[in-house]
């Protein structure tokens, strides 16, 4: 167990959708990411934290400023800034390797465009004729979980090269007719307070999922809560230990879903499904119908099927599109997308066909 204890994600009492919504984006990082909007004190961070946590380790070089691991493509190293790497890869030489833990990378709010995209020393380049790279933060969170806490209060820039990245999985950095790119394939996690502004619709639509979150209402559940903390805060470690069983559960589960995804399969009609649920409930563009058929192929196989159900899609609807059901001005985000399509369609005729109410 590491030297600091972090408060074990099986022992997190409610929020489940966010827990689901997380596991996801790890199992498939193509969901592009999570954004996560709710009121502070409601376990957002320690979720992140706390998944980390118990995810298997990876192999990566060692020092490496692109969290390279040793399989992928070395062509970044020849601009990198540490000149032992650089004169390994040149010299054909293997590179030293280590296993560690999945980070959390977290974003501040003040962070500038440099900041996280990098930069290139103009400098070195005009005095010796060769790129050298200043990697940001895209580059820290390659194979790692880039955590934006109060996302809506990040330059609307800074969110658009987040998301490009999260979508593309690779990172540039121009500056005056230079280019250089480098992998950038994160889990990103984006979490705000709605009472502080939103994110333009083009910036919401572009997050693979989205939950809202509040305390929780049951007074059973807020006194687990209470005291699964206080025991936590008086002995880390044995309180850890209590959920390990758990935790190792979850991980070997998160793992084999991981393995599974590229075989699971959906029908035609299940395509057609999701067809008609955007439709319905009134979501432009296509990015909704996208998401919501690769988060219903990882809920399978999260939950250890290889054909998608009926069941998958509802779930995936209610996490793929809230944030995406065209709203009027000033009309907050619809949570219970269910509800909504229910208010348009009596329901389904024998061969899951909506039935339009008239």
């Amino acid at each position: 167990m590491n030297e600091h204890a972090v408060y074990p994600f099986a022992a997190i009492v409610g929020q489940e959708k966010m827990k689901l919504g997380l596991i996801l984006n790890i199992i498939n990082p193509t969901l592009s990411g999570i954004l996560i909007r709710g009121e502070k004190g409601t376990a957002k961070s320690t979720a992140v934290r706390a998944l980390a946590e118990i995810l298997p380790e990876i192999k990566a070089i060692r020092d490496c400023p692109f969290q390279l691991s040793p399989a992928e493509e070395h062509d970044v190293c020849r601009d990198c800034i540490r000149s032992e790497c650089k004169e390994r890869v040149l010299d054909g030489k293997p590179l030293e390797t280590l296993k560690r833990k999945i980070r959390v990378i977290e974003l501040p709010v003040g962070a500038t465009e440099d900041r996280v995209v990098g930069t290139l020393d103009l400098e070195h380049a005009l005095k010796k004729g060769e790129k050298q790279v200043e990697p940001g933060l895209l580059a820290a969170a390659h194979r790692n979980i880039l955590y934006v806490d109060e996302v809506n209060l990040l330059d609307d820039h800074v969110v658009d090269v987040l998301l490009d990245s999260a979508a593309m999985g690779v990172n540039t950095i121009e500056r005056e007719g230079i280019s250089f790119s480098h992998p950038a394939r994160f889990t990103l996690v984006g979490t705000m307070n709605p009472e502080e502004g939103e994110l333009r619709p083009q910036l919401l639509d572009r997050f693979g999922l989205c939950v809202n979150i509040a305390g929780v209402p049951d007074p059973e559940e807020r006194v687990s809560i209470m005291e699964r903390r206080l025991a936590f805060d008086e002995d880390p470690r044995g309180f850890c230990g209590r959920w390990e069983d758990e935790s190792a559960s979850l991980m070997d589960k998160i793992e084999k879903a991981i393995e599974a995804y590229p075989e699971v399969t959906a029908e035609r009609s299940h395509l057609l499904e999701i067809a008609q649920y955007c439709l319905d409930v009134g979501v432009d563009g296509h990015r909704g119908d996208i998401i919501m058929l690769k988060t219903a192929r990882t809920l399978a196989a999260y939950h250890g099927r290889t054909k998608v159900i009926g069941e998958d899609i509802e779930t995936s609807a209610d996490l793929a599109l809230p944030h995406r059901v065209r709203r009027q001005p000033l009309q907050d985000i619809v949570m219970d997308v269910k509800g909504l399509r229910r208010q348009r369609n009596c329901g389904y005729d024998s061969d899951r066909r909506p039935v339009q109410v008239l």
